[in-house]
Formats: structure tokens, C-alpha cells, sequence
């Protein structure tokens, strides 16, 4: 285990600016599940994503980023996403090790902490239908609002392929 300190928001947005990535970001009070962001969907338009931190029975791990009431069918979405075996959920520690944030406040941004590339990041075909897209800033007491093409370049920046696939029923 890596002793750095994951990154912060501020450190994420540095980074989209230095890339050049257009976001903006509201501040609401925290959100753990998808159920609890509903009320803000007024105030921030787009696509709002939940995110699926699973692994299989080789420690392979995946990152899936997909609309917040898409149905992903975890007996079957390893044949779509190149996984060894049937996936479960990642434990809370993998997902601090590798993308720095708790759960709840997972995240596609999450994948600027994982320089050592050991999670694939998986954005769901039909969230890239929206042009704007919603993740939390690597913590859940905000959402942070970025082009759905420049998700995927803040991703390659990362070091990372990000695979667009069908994984929603």
C-alpha cells in the first residue's frame, strides 16, 4: 500500500484545468446513495452517475460509472467487462488503496488516485448519450459537472483506457 495521501478535490480540479477541461461544482449537504441525490436533480442538470467498485476471483478490479437508475446484473455483466469470474463488491479498503475515497462517495474521478493502474474504469455506453455528466469530487458533499467527451479525456490523462460498453440491462 501506497503511503501518499489520496488527492483532494482541489487537486482534482487543478488537474481538469491544467488540462484544459471545462467543470463546475455545487456544494450540497452529504449524499451516500443515489436515493438521498434525487432532490438535487433540479438544481444540476445532465447525467447523474452512480458508481459499481467490484472485483473478481483473480483480484482483478473494475470501476463502472453508469447512470444513477441504470441496472447493471452483477451475475452477468464479467462476460461484458473482461472479468475472470463473476464479480462481487470491492471491500472499503481497496477502494481508500486504490481510488482514495470512501464509500459513498465513489467515483469515475476516483481514478486519479490509482497511478498504479490496478483498477479498469468502465463507463456505461448509454451514460455517454448525455453531455454532461455528474460524478462526486472525490467526496460526497458535492457534485462536480464535466462534458461527457471530456470525462473520457480526464480518464486517458490518468493513464487509463476508459472502456465504453453496454453493462446496464
Amino acid at each position: 500500500m501506497s503511503d501518499a495521501q489520496p488527492k483532494t478535490d482541489k487537486d482534482l480540479f487543478q488537474f481538469l484545468d491544467g488540462l484544459g477541461i471545462a467543470h463546475s461544482t455545487k456544494e450540497h449537504a452529504p449524499v451516500f446513495t443515489v436515493a438521498e441525490s434525487v432532490a438535487l436533480r433540479d438544481e444540476i442538470p445532465g447525467g447523474h452517475t452512480k458508481n459499481l467498485f467490484v472485483k473478481d476471483k483473480k483480484d482483478n478490479y473494475f470501476l463502472m460509472t453508469v447512470e444513477e437508475h441504470a441496472s447493471v446484473d452483477l451475475k452477468t455483466v464479467h462476460t461484458v467487462i473482461g472479468a475472470a469470474s463473476r464479480v462481487s463488491f470491492g471491500r472499503p479498503e481497496k477502494l481508500m488503496e486504490y481510488l482514495g475515497v470512501i464509500p459513498g462517495a465513489v467515483t469515475a474521478f476516483g481514478v486519479i488516485n490509482d497511478s498504479a493502474g490496478k483498477v479498469k474504469i468502465i463507463v456505461d455506453a448509454d451514460l455517454m448519450a448525455f453531455d454532461t455528466i455528474n460524478c462526486h469530487p472525490l467526496r460526497n458533499d458535492a457534485t462536480t459537472s464535466i462534458g461527457s467527451k471530456d470525462l473520457l479525456r480526464f480518464i486517458e490523462a490518468t493513464g487509463h483506457e476508459p472502456l465504453v460498453l453496454k453493462v446496464t440491462a
